[in-house]
């Protein structure tokens, strides 16, 4: 039976899960910008757990990296978080001071950008960015310093020698590496990539996915994964997040969501994901084109393009509802405005 999504369903609260890492609630971020506002997200709400891989989808210009940025405090105007709470282990980032978030960045929340080549210093050696991120952070010893940069550059199958290299001389796949090595310094409890396989060939990411899983495995910190791989997605996350113009269009597990997505806009994501087994079928997209944020539609955002639209959904925008443990944003699931 669906029903509305109450403030204890969002996944954490329940019983069978430990105290999250990260609660998001209601995270709202808006560009400010001399044309108008552009609401580029809207009332997330999603919270992770200790060692979880959670992987967010969904199309270009719908709001995946803006609320990376949004998570880790790291927007610059015109972007501004206009509501909502980004708490770390119940403390509320938003409003922190740059010296408060500097002690919580890179020791126990990390972040490795999408492209490793605009993100590393290009006129610095990967070991001097290593040693630069640790006196950050109090680690004076030069000895420390050099035993934590071997171990973490071993630990994601580069060898040490490169501690000396620039990342102009590192291939791209290497370039991803001494992010997350960077990331590893401190082993925090939170790693967020931001599409860090998208510059490489299709045997380099998994080769680098798979590293990112066994060290998780072994160190259990959580991940937040944002992509346009589903079959990245489907092969290395728990749980599945689907955006869609700023929101949360279908949350849950991951390959519950693969079997059986809810969410029109979830299944159209899936049928126009090509598979390597079964019968041959036709790929078939999602017609149009996402909406303009600085006007979204009064209803449904989805609205325009979904093959199920009802009258309600182009002038009531849609609550969350929790469908077998799904929780999905549709006026399907409302039990009284279309089919179950």
């Amino acid at each position: 039976m669906a029903h509305a999504l109450a403030d204890d369903q969002y996944g954490l609260a329940s019983p069978h899960r430990p105290e999250p890492v990260l609660e998001i609630r209601d995270l709202s971020v808006e560009y400010v910008l001399e044309s108008g506002i552009v609401g580029a997200v809207e009332k997330v709400t999603f919270d992770v757990a200790p060692g979880e891989f959670l992987a967010i989808v969904g199309e270009s210009g719908c709001g995946k990296s803006t609320l990376l940025f949004g998570i880790t405090q790291l927007l610059n105007p015109p972007a501004e978080i206009s509501g909502g709470s980004v708490a770390f282990h119940g403390r509320n980032l938003v409003g922190l001071t740059e010296r408060q978030l500097a002690a919580v960045r890179w020791k126990d929340m990390s972040v490795v950008m999408q492209s490793a080549m605009n993100a590393l210093n290009p006129v610095q050696s990967i070991g001097a960015q290593f040693r630069d991120a640790m006196r950050a952070h109090g680690v004076a010893s030069k000895a420390e310093i050099q035993e934590r940069s071997v171990a973490v550059l071993t630990m994601v199958g580069i060898d040490p020698v490169h501690l000396k290299s620039y990342p102009h001389q590192l291939s791209g796949g290497m370039r991803q590496r001494s992010m997350i090595a960077m990331a590893m310094l401190f082993t925090p409890e939170l790693i967020i990539m931001d599409e860090p396989t998208s510059a490489l060939d299709v045997v380099a990411q998994r080769s680098l996915m798979a590293q990112i899983k066994d060290l998780q495995r072994e160190y259990h910190f959580a991940v937040i994964f944002v992509t346009h791989d589903m079959s990245l997605v489907r092969h290395f996350s728990d749980r599945l997040m689907v955006m869609y113009a700023g929101q949360v269009s279908e949350l849950g597990p991951t390959r519950q969501l693969f079997d059986h997505p809810h969410h029109p806009y979830t299944a159209g994501l899936m049928d126009a994901f090509p598979s390597i087994r079964g019968p041959r079928v036709p790929l078939t997209g999602i017609p149009g084109s996402p909406p303009d944020l600085a006007r979204p539609p009064t209803g449904c955002r989805f609205a325009p393009r979904c093959p199920k639209v009802m009258l309600r959904c182009e002038t009531d925008p849609p609550p969350e509802y929790v469908v077998d443990g799904t929780s999905v944003r549709c006026f399907l699931y409302d039990g009284t405005g279309g089919s179950q």
